[in-house]
């Protein structure tokens, strides 16, 4: 039985879906602009059950945000500040460790690594502590450093992206976050972040990772100053990449939090386009297996609900994450596995632990296997 849509221009998207026909930028255009939020969640749900069937993903991880120290000040940012700021702060490489080890148990499979771009602290300083970390935790992955932050390296060390990335991986660098990609267009760029790299920047640095074999997550920030023709644009160009490079594990839709940041003017993301934002990005991103409701952003409720909008995924456990908290999220700094459980089950999903390269993992009460 055919879905009646309240929006009309659905129609011949839905029939492309189930054609298998790849949407253009006028289909990703449409589905912006329909008022039509379910018929929207309907499409995209059948690509996220075609993919995945009724499985969600999740993973224990741990977030580890070494400083907040920046020589950037983007418009965006609530995080970063400079270095004689009296509220600023750098760990020590001993602090990293031991911070680290207060989050860890025997569970965690992953630590989240990113932090601001500090004008003093040096790729050598960051490969002791990756190594520092790769000998304290063995089995661990270490999922380190956003493109932005691979580029200031690379840009302070006079050394090329691809160099740079290698002695990452050296020291042990397994795969990369996705942040950093913001909005790829030159104009919005130019006002929310222009002390970064540019959109075609971000792009060669993932290139570049990708060639040498790292996995890694890509994302784009909503809910500012952005167009819809902006967020196509943004979308279709990662999609661009993957059909070059087959690098990108997940894509995380990340909703923009203006308290305390130089656009506080601007409102607080909606539920409803949250919701959007995740069934566009399954629906145009058919090249990038997962899409992930990072509930730490668009709150638990949301991200629960978004697994019935393309979502397959609600990331981790999460502990002590600075970034979207220092710009007013009001959400847990972390949730129990059993919550992450519950969150799935309840919305009709059967959940699925993984690792960071989406391997189960299977759990007895004193150790965990991965499933290779």
């Amino acid at each position: 039985m055919q879905p009646v849509f309240e929006d009309r221009r659905l129609e011949p998207i839905l029939e492309k879906v189930q054609a298998g026909v790849r949407l253009d930028y006028d289909d990703g255009l449409a589905l912006y602009r329909t008022p039509d939020i379910l018929g929207a969640g309907y499409l995209a749900n059948l690509v996220r059950e075609a993919k995945h069937g009724n499985v969600t993903w999740f993973n224990v991880n741990r977030h580890i945000n070494p400083t907040d120290v920046c020589v950037a000040s983007c418009k965006l940012c609530a995080f970063g500040k400079k270095a004689k700021d009296p509220k600023a702060y750098t760990w020590s490489l001993e602090e990293v460790w031991q911070r680290a080890g207060e989050g860890w148990s025997e569970a965690v499979t992953e630590f989240h690594i990113v932090g601001g771009l500090h004008p003093e602290l040096t790729l050598d300083w960051y490969c002791e502590m990756l190594r520092g970390l790769k000998q304290r935790f063995t089995d661990v992955h270490l999922k380190a450093f956003t493109m932005v932050e691979i580029a200031y390296l690379a840009q302070r060390t006079r050394i090329s992206i691809r160099e740079t990335l290698q002695r990452l991986m050296d020291a042990g660098v397994d795969s990369l976050p996705g942040g950093g990609a913001e909005i790829f267009h030159d104009r919005v760029r130019r006002i929310i972040c222009d002390h970064k790299i540019d959109g075609q920047q971000w792009l060669e640095v993932a290139r570049t990772a990708h060639e040498l074999g790292l996995k890694s997550n890509c994302t784009m920030l909503y809910g500012h100053i952005e167009t819809e023709e902006d967020r196509v644009d943004h979308l279709l160009k990662l999609r661009a990449l993957q059909d070059e490079t087959g690098g990108f594990q997940t894509f995380i839709p990340l909703a923009f939090h203006p308290a305390n940041t130089p656009l506080h003017h601007i409102a607080t993301t909606t539920g409803f386009l949250d919701l959007k934002m995740i069934a566009v990005s399954r629906l145009l991103l058919d090249n990038i297996d997962h899409i992930k409701a990072y509930w730490i952003m668009m709150t638990p409720r949301i991200a629960q609900i978004a697994q019935r909008f393309g979502a397959d995924d609600l990331d981790g456990t999460v502990v002590e994450e600075k970034i979207y908290h220092d710009a007013g999220a009001t959400t847990s700094q972390n949730l129990r596995r059993g919550e992450l459980l519950r969150l799935i089950r309840e919305a009709g999903r059967e959940p699925l632990e993984r690792d960071t390269l989406y391997r189960p993992v299977t759990r007895t009460e004193t150790a965990f296997t991965v499933l290779v």
